[in-house]
């Protein structure tokens, strides 16, 4: 599921990160739309869930999630525990001292989306290869062709630019995840300079669920599913998602790939 702003979904407000490259003013009414995306965001997961469950005739399904998608399908998780059997999340952000709730107004923002380059996010996954053969240069060129894919608009300016929403997350602290009791398996990749492995290990440290693994991932960056460890981290989600274990581990921490 693409959350707004996201992959196949809509840019609720494409014109303003236009606007914002060409000069042009934008009023606050635009930032606070942009920044209320979080509200929108769990609604849209809750309607997938609640599909789902309709159609599969299932009380709890589990949600997978990667980077930004770990404070929503985890905050989603820690509200509605009734209906999401496990998590598995790759590379999830969190802050153990960050907000319970919206602020209020809505801070402004410099813009509902950002635009990145192929040279950005060239660099930006570069920077995160700590050993040879980490990612084949023909899976990123197919991964950008995928993102300008999936935005036409985007594509079409400059040489091109993948887009997504600037979003301030709130709702994802230590108090928060210490009431938690789903099982999650949290991935990070002993590379990954976006979302450090320490403040994923800090995160299965304040988690309730007695059912938490984290897994240190080896020769992997931010994006280790398009990288040479991604069958291992393929196998230990689908592993925990159909049995709750990895490796026979359901609780503790794991290294994959070393």
């Amino acid at each position: 599921m693409p959350v707004e702003g996201r992959g196949l979904s809509s840019r609720r407000t494409q014109q303003v990160a236009r606007d914002l490259e060409i000069g042009q003013p934008i009023n606050s009414d635009q930032c606070s739309e942009a920044a209320d995306g979080v509200a929108r965001e769990s609604e849209g997961i809750g309607a997938v869930v609640d599909h789902l469950r309709a159609l599969r005739r299932v009380d709890q399904v589990s949600l997978v999630g990667w980077s930004q998608g770990g404070p929503r399908a985890g905050g989603y998780a820690a509200r509605h525990p009734e209906k999401v059997a496990r998590l598995v999340v790759l590379a999830p952000t969190y802050n153990r001292e960050g907000p319970l709730d919206a602020p209020s107004p809505l801070p402004p923002s410099p813009g509902p989306m950002t635009a990145q380059s192929l040279a950005n996010f060239t660099a930006n996954w570069d920077r995160q290869v700590g050993c040879p053969d980490q990612y084949e240069p023909a899976a990123s060129a197919s991964v950008w062709s995928e993102m300008l894919a999936s935005d036409p608009v985007g594509a079409t300016w400059g040489p091109g630019v993948r887009r997504a929403p600037q979003v301030p997350t709130w709702g994802w602290n230590r108090a928060v995840v210490a009431k938690m009791q789903t099982p999650f398996l949290m991935v990070s990749g002993v590379h990954d300079k976006q979302v450090p492995p320490q403040a994923v290990r800090n995160l299965h440290a304040d988690l309730g669920s007695k059912q938490k693994v984290f897994v240190d991932l080896a020769c992997s960056s931010h994006s280790a599913m398009w990288e040479r460890n991604h069958l291992l981290l393929f196998k230990a989600s689908l592993d925990w998602l159909k049995d709750g274990r990895v490796n026979g581990v359901s609780e503790g921490e794991l290294r994959l790939g070393y």
